[in-house]
């Protein structure tokens, strides 16, 4: 066996007599070997197990391996086996005086026909599924001919090339029949599971095959655009533009729709269900149950990203008043939409992140489905619609035109008058047009291009182009906002360098001047190291995480690659000394204390003594931290060091939290810091001074009953004015 990826080989088994034929199985997963003593072995590349099946009952110099083993040598006799070695049918040919030594074999892409050759000719072999049997479907007879050497099908069976003794290679065009179809396509059938949609006006071609059933019993292209063709167990979906095939288990009742409104996926409502097929999966994308099967009240979109995340989400009815928003991928629920009124239409962008809806009383909203929030669009909205390929939303009200050229800011809106109402818009070579229908006849009023083109890019992540589009457009706040767009999602796709550029055009230098210095860092890589991807070096990921204001991602960067000096140092810059000390103390670096220091020092420099109070209560030095309170006008937090922590303080540093707690006029506190140093009176005429009089009541019938009537007259005199 060769390996092409490095041009060696190996041996896979050997035997004592000379390999004369070989073949390999439909999926290529096995092969078979003719020897010239008529043995035949087989050899599974999957588990590289290899064994004898059989002995054929002469040279097997024509062998091939489709839906069974054909063996065919000079004994005049062509021979079918099980992949076991069983022999399960036979044609002799030994009565026949024109038929010689047959030379090669050669199975059909289907694994249901194949060619055997002989002298002057080669015969063909068809297996009939109904009767479980192989059948002689013709033989073509070429005088002068001589023997036929090679055969090679070609990879979608429409074809097949032999080449003879003499050197000659001649092309046979395969096919059971052709029929032309609505006068635009040929159906070209190869084999009864195959067939081969070629479209005439542009020569393209689309395979057709069941891999379920023998036969394909019915074939129908609608919109000339998409097939859709059945078997007895199976349902095939095709898109001719793509070339992409769906083929899935399926037993039809014959009532079932079909709707081709996404480029992408088909839905196929049947009894009530909903089913999604995608094209060129053969698993059924999903499925849902909906009385509202309506083309306008049902939206499926498939988006797919660069990065491999893909989006599929479709949208739909669960009553005349609820929105259900379901993602296909991982069949979870994403948005459910509750409203007040009967909803008449909905439609998702191309991107499948937004939800576009109308009620009978004609107000269109959007719902973001991210965010899960909602905006009203417009009133009195006779029509609505996603531009195609594209984020724009167009929607008519009365004798107005509303598009919403970024729909990231629905308050920024273009408006133009029209006559007529609207009924579609079309998209194509270059240009926009909503069509508009004024008294029975057609108007198209164009939109402008370059936003339109603008979103198309965006949607297809194409960010150089978008930059390109948007550079020579005057600045306004459509084309802000369209910057502002561009720069976001450049920096979800880490596109330092657009993101750079939209930022300067939005006059943001302190953004633009950071990114720039991610550049410069990536050059300094490739110079370093000769790679290309900057976007891997760490110190750029973590430049990027701080930008998106993911601290956390950046520590965790910094300190996969051991450098905790440039995290403490990011924290510090940020001026988040808490988390560059943390990083020091969970890292034992030895600079910790002059670290604290430097902190400590930096917060009185700035006059943040509340924040130079905490640090020094954390330290345990609850002297210095009761001062730093009172110092910043707090003292209840300097109260409240003395009620949690038990040490002695002194005398007039306790009478200084207090007076400071009366200057505050924090009365009732001052009472019960007064209460808990054991000064009663002055802890009365506090709580008197602040009104608290329950506190003052309850502490005179402890302390000094004979007062107690006094206050509560006071009291009730207090609640009373």
């Amino acid at each position: 066996m060769g390996m092409l990826r490095n041009n060696k080989s190996s041996s896979l088994y050997s035997t004592d007599n000379y390999v004369v034929s070989i073949a390999s199985n439909r999926d290529g997963s096995a092969i078979i070997s003719g020897h010239l003593d008529g043995s035949v072995f087989a050899y599974n590349l999957n588990n590289q197990n290899g064994q004898k099946i059989m002995t054929h009952h002469s040279v097997p110099y024509g062998l091939g391996w489709g839906e069974n083993i054909c063996c065919a040598g000079n004994d005049n006799k062509v021979a079918f086996y099980d992949h076991r070695g069983n022999l399960l049918q036979k044609f002799d040919y030994t009565n026949d005086d024109k038929v010689k030594d047959f030379t090669c074999a050669a199975f059909n892409p289907g694994g249901d026909g194949v060619v055997v050759g002989n002298f002057n000719r080669f015969y063909i072999y068809n297996y009939n599924s109904r009767r479980g049997q192989w059948e002689e479907a013709g033989v073509k007879n070429i005088e002068n001919y001589y023997s036929v050497t090679a055969l090679c099908w070609k990879n979608d069976g429409s074809k097949l090339i032999t080449g003879s003794l003499c050197g000659s290679a001649d092309i046979f065009d395969a096919s059971m029949k052709k029929m032309k179809f609505k006068g635009k396509f040929e159906l070209n059938y190869v084999s009864p599971n195959q067939i081969i949609v070629k479209t005439l006006a542009d020569g393209s071609k689309c395979v057709v095959k069941s891999k379920y059933a023998p036969e394909i019993t019915n074939i129908n292209i609608q919109k000339d655009r998409y097939v859709v063709a059945s078997t007895y167990d199976s349902l095939l979906l095709g898109d001719l533009v793509s070339g992409k095939v769906a083929e899935v288990q399926w037993k039809g009742s014959g009532q079932e729709k079909y709707d081709f409104s996404n480029p992408n996926v088909c839905m196929i409502l049947n009894a009530g269900e909903l089913i999604l097929v995608e094209y060129g999966n053969d698993d059924i994308l999903g499925t849902c149950r909906t009385e509202y099967t309506k083309a306008s009240l049902i939206s499926a979109r498939l988006s797919y990203g660069k990065d491999g995340q893909n989006q599929k989400i479709i949208a739909y009815l669960l009553d005349n008043q609820t929105i259900t928003i379901q993602d296909l991928s991982t069949s979870s629920f994403v948005g459910t939409i509750s409203h007040d009124h009967k909803i008449d239409y909905l439609e998702l962008n191309p991107r499948a992140n937004k939800l576009l809806f109308r009620d009978k009383k004609k107000q269109l909203y959007l719902f973001d489905i991210k965010t899960q929030s909602q905006n009203t669009l417009l009133n009195y909205c006779s029509y609505a619609q996603w531009v195609p390929q594209s984020e724009v939303v167009v929607a008519q009200n009365r004798n107005n035109l509303s598009v919403w050229y970024s729909i990231e800011n629905p308050d920024k809106v273009t408006i133009y008058s029209i006559k007529g109402d609207v009924e579609s818009v079309e998209r194509g070579e270059g240009k926009t047009e909503v069509i508009v229908n004024d008294n029975g006849s057609t108007v198209a009023y164009a939109l402008d291009e370059t936003p339109i083109e603008f979103g198309f890019a965006i949607e297809q992540r194409d960010l150089v182009k978008a930059m390109e589009i948007l550079g020579p457009v005057e600045m306004n706040p459509e084309t802000e906002a369209n910057w502002r767009t561009l720069a976001k999602v450049a920096l979800q796709e880490k596109n330092v360098y657009v993101a750079e550029r939209c930022y300067s055009a939005l006059g943001d230098i302190a953004r633009a001047n950071y990114l720039h210095q991610i550049i410069k860092l990536m050059e300094q890589y490739k110079k370093e190291t000769g790679s290309d991807d900057g976007l891997s070096y760490y110190k750029v990921q973590a430049r990027i995480a701080l930008l998106e204001k993911q601290f956390y991602k950046a520590e965790t960067i910094y300190l996969e690659q051991n450098e905790i000096d440039e995290a403490m140092e990011m924290y510090q810059e940020l001026h988040k000394w808490d988390d560059s000390i943390k990083i020091a103390e969970k890292k034992n670096h030895p600079d910790v204390k002059d670290l604290k220091n430097n902190y400590f020092e930096w917060l009185l420099e700035t006059n943040q003594e509340e924040k130079a109070a905490e640090v020094k209560e954390n330290e345990g030095d609850y002297i210095q931290a009761i001062n730093l309170y009172l110092k910043g006008g707090l003292p209840a937090r300097a109260a409240a060091i003395v009620n949690n922590y038990s040490i002695d303080y002194p005398s007039d540093l306790l009478q200084k939290i207090a007076m400071n707690l009366i200057n505050s006029h924090m009365f009732e506190r001052a009472g019960e810091f007064f209460e808990k140093m054991d000064q009663l009176q002055k802890a009365l005429d506090a709580y008197c001074k602040g009104d608290a009089y329950r506190k003052a009541v309850d502490l005179a019938k402890r302390a000094a009953p004979q007062l107690v009537l006094q206050l509560e007259e006071r009291w009730g005199d207090w609640l009373v004015s």
